[in-house]
């Protein structure tokens, strides 16, 4: 998950710098929500194993 989210953010920076706003906007988005289902699924992955 953290992969694509990494992914994605570098396909919006490329896309940026290329003059792309809206490809790039797009990609920012998806990076952001992938990485919060990251956070989250890490941290009840955490939680899990602490009991």
């Amino acid at each position: 998950m953290l992969h694509y989210a990494i992914v994605f953010l570098i396909v919006a920076i490329i896309a940026a710098v290329l003059g792309f706003g809206g490809i790039a906007g797009t990609a920012a988005g998806i990076a952001k929500i992938l990485f919060v289902v990251f956070l989250i699924l890490a941290i009840i992955s955490f939680l899990r194993r602490a009991k």
